[in-house]
């Protein structure tokens, strides 16, 4: 299947074991996706798996949905890159449920709806207000889309050595979308299930070969513990030494710290357009708050923004009811949790035995250890290397395929439902929405695959944190107000997730069109109206960080002016906000639980 998309150059020198490996992940994904496609027949389907999956294997999807490249791929490589400063990451993209279990899983699903543009609807019996909300479904989803395209292009150009960074992003695009297309979400339910444990075995197993050869967690921080000077320390294992660090790694004074290299960018760009005499009080003065800063703006965005992803929230209206929605997300906190243990332990012992990787950026940086490192097992057990390395690239395959399948159909049901069924036709039929839904999966996938092709010199996780940002932002504040205020009016929710997500979306877009601005490739070439602003934050490392992690400053001002200006509105509370409020909270057993779409399409009355 997948040979049909490659020259045969790109064959050349590609280990057999990982191009097998890989390419059953792939064979069996399509294969699941057309068996899958088989059982979708309604509207109800394709956009919400005819709300009868169970707790069990919604919480493998959503899990298999949920750990996307940057949990797989990204995490590994920014512990290596930025040390214990970037378990920040698991730590909160796991806590960030438990936020979504206490306040927004049960209520969501109790109301009943298709997408989040549904309930924004139902929640303010406002059309304009669909339209709002389906724009964000856009912003974020796209946002999200690009750190997966980055883990497929590094990681096809790691299979295939001759194969550019581009031709991943189109390849395994293509794929997706072509599943998305046929079978909808209850097409991709049973692949993102699968693909969870996929997933768990791919970065588990490894893991512990690579400790019963190269020594166990502790011995591996042991190896770690070098001056700040970057001298080496007395090796791990006797099968192979720990290499010298390159000159690009941080030292390990910084490495081991909690507020380390992560976020203390702003201020070293600052610092090098600085004189030499001058440079070490400026860093001494300004890293400690700023990284804080940074830090708690992180977490913000990465607690807030798991309970305003599109993809995650579309999950819940696939569970029967508000109970099972609610166990659902307590299986999911477990299952993420468990899975985050491995990938910091890729991060510690990449640093001891792949130094090399500082030195190259993009495709051929920290963010494949996890795809490289186990080809040192091959120095003792020969084709087991080979193994171990071809069940991680499976693994990353499941990784991005499985979110980006997610992202794809809370993108398309936001344009074949709430676009063309409730604004442009809303008489439609459902094999009429239907139809388009096909033809909108294939459009979102094409401009995903353009942007994917932007993306390739920032870290995964980095474009991962800024998606968070966003939906933090413009998502959280509309759920969690509109769920446990009955105050709320629809202007005061539309203000605030306007000019909240707006500005997340503005500040992040501005850092990274400067980032890729410095790109010596072609990027720099596309990007090079942006090049001016590096000067820019180099005089102004606080604005920098406002604006590569917006959540601080972004997430109170939508907040702050929703409860305003709906203060300001109170007049344009609805009218039956009683009867919405019990439904969103009273148990199901009262028998006050509506589902807002039918299958035929409109309210339930």
């Amino acid at each position: 299947m997948m040979t049909a998309f490659l020259p045969l150059a790109f064959l050349n020198g590609v280990d057999p074991w990982i191009f097998t490996f890989s390419l059953l992940t792939v064979v069996m994904t399509i294969a699941m996706g057309f068996w899958s496609a088989r059982q979708s027949k309604t509207a109800s389907d394709f956009f919400v798996a005819g709300r009868s999956v169970s707790v069990g294997w919604n919480a493998s999807a959503i899990s298999g949905e949920y750990l996307s490249a940057a949990s797989f791929m990204g995490v590994a490589g920014m512990v290596m890159s930025s040390g214990y400063d970037a378990l920040w990451y698991p730590v909160c993209y796991a806590c960030g449920y438990l936020f979504l279990l206490l306040f927004i899983a049960g209520p969501l699903r109790r109301f009943g709806a298709y997408t989040i543009p549904d309930f924004a609807e139902g929640r303010f019996d406002s059309p304009i207000f669909r339209k709002i909300a389906v724009c964000f479904v856009l912003f974020i989803g796209f946002f999200y889309t690009m750190p997966q395209m980055k883990g497929a292009g590094v990681t096809l150009a790691y299979i295939f050595p001759g194969m550019p960074y581009w031709g991943g992003v189109v390849l395994v695009g293509a794929v997706i979308t072509l599943n998305v297309a046929i079978g909808g979400m209850k097409g991709i339910t049973l692949v993102q299930a699968v693909q969870y444990w996929a997933k768990m075995f791919a970065i588990s197993v490894p893991i512990f070969v690579l400790m019963s050869v190269f020594g166990f967690y502790n011995g591996q921080i042991g190896a770690n513990a070098v001056n700040a000077a970057g001298s080496t320390a007395a090796p791990v294992t006797q099968v192979v030494e720990r290499k010298p660090l390159d000159p690009k790694a941080p030292k390990d004074d910084k490495w081991v710290a909690p507020f380390g290299p992560l976020t203390t960018k702003a201020v070293n760009a600052a610092a090098a357009a600085l004189p030499a005499d001058q440079r070490a009080a400026y860093l001494a003065e300004h890293q400690k708050p700023y990284s804080l800063l940074y830090t708690y703006s992180l977490i913000m965005a990465l607690v807030c923004g798991t309970a305003g992803l599109p993809h995650i929230l579309v999950r819940f209206y696939t569970n029967p009811d508000g109970a099972a929605a609610k166990r659902t997300t307590m299986w999911v906190m477990i299952l993420i949790g468990i899975f985050y243990v491995f990938p910091p332990i890729f991060g510690v012992i990449g640093r001891n035995f792949m130094p090399e990787l500082y030195a190259g950026v993009g495709a051929k940086g920290t963010d494949k250890v996890v795809l490289e490192l186990p080809t040192l097992v091959g120095a003792r057990f020969g084709v087991l290397g080979s193994i171990l390395s071809g069940v991680t690239c499976a693994g990353a395959f499941a990784a991005f395929m499985s979110t980006f399948s997610g992202l794809l159909v809370s993108m398309t049901g936001a344009l074949a439902h709430d676009v063309y069924g409730r604004m442009l036709k809303p008489n439609a039929t459902a094999e009429e929405r239907l139809r388009v839904f096909k033809w909108c999966a294939v459009l979102i996938g094409a401009v995903a695959i353009v942007l994917g092709t932007f993306v390739e010199n920032l870290e995964i996780n980095f474009m991962v944190g800024q998606a968070f940002a966003i939906a933090a932002a413009s998502y959280f504040p509309l759920l969690f107000m509109s769920v446990w205020w009955r105050g709320m009016t629809m202007k005061g929710a539309a203000a605030g997730m306007l000019v909240g997500g707006l500005c997340a979306l503005g500040g992040a877009a501005l850092t990274n069109f400067s980032a890729l601005a410095l790109d010596p490739g072609p990027m720099g070439k596309v990007f090079a109206g942006f090049k001016g602003l590096n000067v820019f934050w180099a005089s102004h490392p606080l604005l920098r960080i406002l604006c590569e992690q917006p959540a601080i400053w972004a997430v109170p001002l939508a907040l702050v002016l929703m409860v305003v200006i709906s203060k300001a509105t109170a007049a344009q509370v609805p009218n039956n906000i009683r009867m919405k409020m019990l439904v969103l909270h009273a148990p199901e057993k009262l028998g006050l639980k509506q589902e807002y779409i039918q299958e035929q399409g409109g309210p339930a009355h």
